[in-house]
């Protein structure tokens, strides 16, 4: 069974960093692109970041660009998310997802104040 359990969310002020992480299971983890997603309030899901089965290609949401890194470790079945210069419009839940599967997690909130 395919599970994404999101964590390390939590409230930040202006400019500072968190790091979440993205625990799969219920499938061959390396062999899957994956992306990160979010959703502010009263808006629809969005588009964050994207990396490759081996991790050696990513993409950003240009509204992140320069300020987020996506990473993952194979080994641990685990995607991260470096999130620094943190705005109040980063303010969101967010997910992460592999495309090859219909499948959200939980997610987990950032919340960033000015």
């Amino acid at each position: 069974q395919v599970q994404f359990v999101e964590s390390g969310g939590g409230s930040v002020q202006f400019g500072g960093s968190l790091q979440l992480s993205c625990a799969a299971s219920g499938f061959s983890f390396g062999k899957h692109i994956m992306d990160w997603y979010r959703q502010a309030p009263g808006k629809e899901r969005e588009w964050v970041a994207r990396i490759t089965g081996v991790g050696d290609f990513s993409n950003y949401a240009d509204s992140v660009k320069g300020r987020f890194t996506i990473s993952r470790d194979n080994a641990k079945n685990t995607l991260y998310l470096q999130m620094n210069s943190l705005k109040p419009d980063d303010t969101a839940v967010y997910f992460c997802r592999a495309p090859s599967y219909n499948i959200w997690g939980q997610g987990t909130q950032v919340t960033v104040s000015s």
